[in-house]
């Protein structure tokens, strides 16, 4: 038997609506409310809440004196990296690879596709009762660059492939090659960016990501080129993109957005040109089966004390 038995785990979801779970852990419901479900100082493994916002992830982090996993249900996990300095060392900090793929790679076609065809315009004419008829972009035959090609990146290009694209070109943080071709590290994008007709970010956020998407980043961006960010807000200079924006130059699909929630009044809500969803890549139906099929297989491997999957870091 592991010494992890008999450990406490805080879960967002109820433990008996997580098929699977392995007896003998102490499960904690905890979703973010004001109060805890038990001491943190007794928590062995922590999932943190989803889509509760940084703060609330982290509060109770700095309490977590006996904790030895955190398990985020985000591919991201830039929004615990400020309670990681208090944690004990050797924390593992595991995301949710193969939880998402599917919801934001169907999203990010959507936009594509609704931003391409003019979709927001049609509904628009709809509600006024305006027949707008006439020639629109189609995906087929476009340049299309994907950037961060990890498992989501690499879930668009499954569904990219049936629209007929010209070319699919692949960047991530360092080169390889995949199947279905080369990845080109970050360091080649200014060559690449002037010939992509779609530009796709699916990117991390990290100290090489932040602000990527600057000013000269789409400078380089052919004239009509559509820019989709399903990454994180702060991928891309907000004020470059309204620029290039309100210049009629680019067009943008946005599912995430800086500052987000985007503030009434913002001028990304009206600016032309775009088409802002409100952070909906992953929170699907989709979502609920495969986060507890996560959960249930993470949480079977940290009683047996075996190595856990998805580990993004180690804390020293």
């Amino acid at each position: 038997m592991s010494a992890e038995v008999s450990a406490d785990v805080w879960l967002p979801f109820r433990a008996d609506e997580v098929p699977g779970l392995p007896e003998g852990l102490n499960y904690r419901f905890w979703d973010g409310g004001p109060e805890f479900p038990a001491d943190p100082a007794d928590c062995a493994f922590y999932v943190v809440p989803y889509m509760k916002g940084a703060d609330v992830g982290v509060r109770p982090m700095a309490q977590m004196a006996s904790v030895r996993a955190v398990q985020t249900l985000s591919a991201g996990v830039d929004h615990v990296q400020g309670g990681l300095k208090s944690l004990p060392s050797g924390v593992r900090l595991c995301n949710a690879r193969g939880v998402h793929e599917a919801s934001t790679a169907e999203l990010t076609l959507a936009l594509i596709l609704a931003s391409l065809r003019g979709i927001p315009g049609f509904v628009r004419g709809q509600e006024s009762e305006e027949w707008r008829s006439g020639f629109y972009p189609a995906l087929a035959d476009k340049n299309v660059l994907i950037i961060g090609y990890g498992s989501i990146g690499s879930a668009i290009e499954d569904r990219l492939a049936p629209f007929e694209c010209a070319r699919v070109v692949r960047v991530a943080r360092s080169a390889r090659t995949t199947a279905r071709g080369p990845v080109h590290p970050l360091t080649e994008l200014p060559a690449l960016l002037p010939d992509a007709d779609v530009v796709i970010l699916s990117t991390p956020l990290n100290e090489a990501t932040r602000g990527l998407a600057n000013a000269a980043f789409l400078a380089r961006l052919k004239d009509g080129a559509l820019l989709v960010n399903v990454a994180r807000g702060a991928v891309v200079d907000t004020e470059a993109l309204l620029a290039e924006l309100e210049s009629g130059r680019i067009t943008a699909a946005l599912d995430v957005t800086d500052p987000e929630p985007l503030p009434q009044g913002h001028p990304l809500w009206h600016a032309p040109g775009v088409l802002v969803s409100p952070h909906v890549g992953g929170s699907t139906s989709a979502f609920w089966p495969r986060a507890k099929r996560l959960l249930a297989a993470q949480l079977t491997r940290f009683a047996a004390g075996e190595p856990l999957e998805n580990v993004v870091l180690t804390t020293d």
